[in-house]
């Protein structure tokens, strides 16, 4: 990649990925790399600065993550945050301790000195903290720069070295100013001028997948929902009639969504693609019969899933590549480096270890939600399908806790399409600006009376989040008149429902997905 890049080192912390999205609405280009990346292999990557990221360590604790202190004298800047910033202390004869009061949460930062990392931003401001170590001495030549009623040593540098360190996350929105100072430590401090262009992006991606593919032929894994969406439409301006899109209906998709994404795709839809459909329900129903945990849901799901592409593969014939819509966080949240699983995605950690074509093709595995809606206007597919609600690969089957029947399978999708009914009438998804909204069947049965009669059905609990990047996310205020609306309908129009719940949880603590 020609762009200038910024690298993200990766201590196990779960904020790292909003690092790196943090950066590129910079206009950087960033990626998120394991803490042990050897010196040859950064000098080779020729980032235009370095970023530490936080983790659940304490540096003095023998076996804790530490970087090659030769990466201090590479001359490239470096900024340290939370963990990342008592590793730089650590490593340069600085002092680390155990706090006796730890901080957590919004906390008012004065700051003290000029610096670089602070243009602009107000001398006492807010941001967020999460930490039980703290610096408690700099290292020589470091002057402290800010501080809290509690952490003397909030923020520090070395500006000869272009060394940086916040003990605070300046990429969570709830630190107020954390992207002028992220943009501040990228164009003041490393000098980058922000060349990271969606439609460069589009370029040089169609480019390279004609260059890889050459003649071979390629076989799309589209589901319909805006990442295969873009991938495969991406695929088809680089390769055309090599590309064959299968669709593989596996039950578990909302109401009406088969038919729907075969309008679009089909021989008769709007894009006039190699389409093959592929009902698969009894199939995937018979694979998960009994199965209630969630990662080994996902796992059935993707197994079951290529071997329904090699199957299709071989009556196609000879096919080389198989295409799939994983973006960056689905490969983060699967695990990368000392970072934890939170989920397998069917995608990636749900793949089986040997897949009959020579090889995967992951056009978006770089890009973020919001990256991807902006390579698919660029691309000038219909805003409908751009902003289409988010929807996993494993479908419903990670919305109905526990196992999964064709009877939980219909009370889910009639609630679902209640809910998702109600939202756009009142036109909540733009008023409140809800990023994704859905219904899940819990595993929970309780009472409820219907008229004369005691009835002993299923709770459906109503989600709906605010996010910009899907790796940190807020749960939506929806007004209680449509709560009301859309509570009554479910209960009186789906069979086997007597109880609605709506879930008041933000990521983290959550994930947007029960399971």
């Amino acid at each position: 990649m020609q762009n200038e890049k910024l690298l993200v080192l990766d201590f196990g912390g779960q904020y790292n990925q909003l690092i790196a999205r943090r950066i590129r609405e910079c206009s950087v280009y960033c990626e998120v790399h394991p803490y042990n990346m050897s010196i040859e292999e950064i000098i080779k990557y020729n980032p235009k600065g370095i970023i530490f990221t936080g983790g659940p360590n304490s540096v003095f604790e023998k076996g804790s993550p530490l970087v090659d202190k030769k990466v201090f004298d590479l001359n490239i800047p470096i900024l340290g945050i939370c963990y990342g910033c008592q590793v730089i202390a650590y490593l340069n004869d600085g002092k680390v301790k155990h706090a006796i009061t730890s901080e957590y949460g919004k906390i008012n930062v004065s700051i003290k000195k000029d610096s670089k990392l602070f243009k602009d931003v107000s001398v006492n401001t807010i941001v967020w903290m999460s930490h039980t170590d703290y610096v408690s001495s700099v290292p020589k030549n470091y002057k402290i720069t800010a501080l809290t009623e509690n952490c003397p040593v909030a923020s520090y540098e070395n500006e000869k070295k272009k060394i940086y360190a916040v003990q605070f996350h300046p990429e969570v929105m709830h630190t107020v100013e954390g992207m002028k100072m992220l943009s501040n430590f990228v164009y003041n401090v490393c000098g980058c001028n922000g060349d990271w262009k969606i439609n460069n992006f589009v370029k040089t991606t169609i480019d390279s997948l004609k260059e890889k593919i050459g003649n071979g032929k390629v076989l799309c894994a589209l589901s319909g929902g805006v990442d295969s969406s873009v991938a495969a439409v991406l695929l088809s301006k680089a390769i055309g009639k090599q590309l064959t899109c299968v669709f593989v209906d596996h039950g578990l998709l909302r109401k009406n969504e088969g038919d729907e994404v075969e309008a679009i795709f089909g021989e008769k839809g709007r894009y006039k693609l190699n389409f093959v459909r592929i009902n698969a329900a009894e199939r995937f129903y018979e694979k998960l019969a009994g199965v209630t945990e969630p990662e080994e849901k996902r796992k059935i799901i993707g197994s079951e899933f290529i071997k329904v592409f090699e199957e299709e593969a071989k009556k196609i014939g000879a096919v080389d590549f198989l295409v799939q819509g994983t973006i960056y966080p689905d490969v983060i949240e699967s695990g990368l480096g000392k970072s934890a699983t939170i989920k397998s995605h069917h995608n990636v950690g749900g793949l089986p270890s040997v897949v009959n074509f020579k090889e995967i093709i992951e056009p978006l595995r770089l890009l973020f939600k919001d990256e991807v809606r902006k390579v698919g206007s660029e691309l000038g597919l219909p805003e409908t399908l751009v902003y289409r609600q988010p929807f996993p690969g494993p479908g419903l089957g990670v919305r109905i806790v526990g196992d999964i029947t064709l009877e939980k399978v219909k009370i889910l999708q009639e609630a679902d399409f209640i809910f998702r009914e109600e939202i756009r009438k009142a036109e909540l998804d733009k008023k409140c600006n809800i990023s994704q909204y859905f219904a899940v069947l819990t595993n929970m049965r309780s009472v409820g009376v219907m008229g004369d009669f005691r009835t002993y059905d299923y709770a459906i609990a109503l989600r709906a989040v605010e996010t910009s990047d899907f790796m940190t996310a807020d749960w939506v205020r929806i007004p209680y008149e449509t709560l009301d609306i859309i509570s009554r309908r479910i209960v009186n129009e789906v069979n086997g429902v007597n109880r609605v719940l709506y879930d008041c949880t933000s990521k983290p603590p959550a994930t947007i997905e029960f399971e």
